[in-house]
């Protein structure tokens, strides 16, 4: 037991082990797996506008495009069982036919979730830091948070195009020497789509990391923690990848587990997310120096002392005195 808690202390003396123990209590203490739910809410509540404008993009472009409706009703006639694929196209004209009220619905549902999504996670990011959450202007934070919405949409645009652009440009590539079929050249393929979604993510989580919170971060910290969030990220990925692969097998799991696959997926994400800003905040760059604790209170008792040696000269002058006014007063009367 000695030697085990000898090596607990050398391992908390370093710097790296020090720091992991610290954001691991500042992400208790500050309540991260409660904000991690709450984004988590907000996150899944954000997917249905989403769908709804998807709807409405793909009846807009159905209804000008009359041979391209005419084979996915087909399609869908044929895969269906009998009876219900008329049911399904029925629901195609219908929506087809709505797409213009969906697609606005839809819109304003998304700025509306949105902007609470966005909301709760600035408030969460700036919460691990464990300052208070400075006041603004009801309209100021409204506007604050819209822009950063629309600046982590094309952070995210810009991620997914040049993941998509790289993935593209490497088929093609592998194409065009003649190697699409070789297993050793679909690794390496395999290889730099990872390494490329890597940087993509490194570059959306360092904008996040830096941008988002309330308050100032450091540079240096934030560059580690995104890199940290771009790998830990693009495992629980990988993982989904796997989980849906096998759900996917069964009539029940095909149904429910896509669901449910995304509010866990969405909760790692976010705890996740929050536990490398925890990180970020207890880094030594970051840390505030603490004020000096104030003074004990002061207390004045005054105090009178009494020195032996002058009582006897205290008493000779004071029989004096007695002794001098008794004969004035004897005088005054004569």
């Amino acid at each position: 037991m000695a030697q085990q808690d000898g090596l607990i202390a050398r391992l908390r003396r370093r710097e790296g082990v020090n720091h992991l123990v610290r954001a691991g209590g500042a992400y208790v203490d500050r309540n991260g797996d409660h904000y991690a739910a709450a984004i988590t809410y907000f996150s899944v509540l954000s997917l249905f506008p989403l769908v709804m404008i998807m709807f409405a993009a793909a009846g807009f472009v159905l209804a000008g495009n009359q041979a391209l409706l005419t084979d996915l009703q087909d399609s869908i006639l044929k895969a269906a069982p009998a009876g219900l694929g008329k049911t399904l196209n029925d629901v195609i004209d219908q929506a087809i036919e709505s797409r213009g009220a969906v697609g606005v619905i839809g819109l304003l549902a998304a700025v509306y979730s949105g902007y609470g999504w966005m909301t709760n996670l600035r408030d969460a990011l700036s919460a691990m830091y464990g300052h208070d959450i400075p006041e603004r202007s009801f309209l100021r934070k409204v506007i604050s948070d819209l822009l950063s919405l629309v600046g982590l949409g094309l952070a995210l645009a810009v991620s997914f195009g040049i993941t998509a652009a790289g993935t593209g440009l490497g088929k093609a590539f592998l194409r065009l020497l003649g190697l699409a079929d070789d297993g050793w050249a679909l690794f390496l393929l395999l290889v730099a789509t990872i390494v490329l979604a890597l940087a993509a993510n490194w570059l959306v989580f360092l904008w996040v990391l830096t941008r988002l919170p309330r308050q100032k971060v450091g540079a240096k910290s934030a560059m580690r923690g995104a890199l940290v969030a771009a790998v830990g990220f693009e495992i629980l990925k990988q993982g989904a990848t796997i989980y849906l692969g096998i759900v996917g097998g069964t009539p029940t799991g095909a149904l429910f587990g896509p669901i449910i696959g995304l509010l866990i997926f969405a909760n790692l994400v976010s705890r996740l997310m929050l536990f490398v800003t925890a990180w970020i905040a207890t880094a030594r760059e970051n840390l505030t120096p603490e004020a000096p604790a104030p003074p004990a209170p002061v207390v004045i008792r005054p105090t009178v002392e009494v020195h032996n040696g002058h009582r006897g000269r205290d008493a000779a002058l004071l029989g004096a005195g007695a002794l001098l006014g008794v004969l004035w007063d004897r005088t005054r009367r004569r």
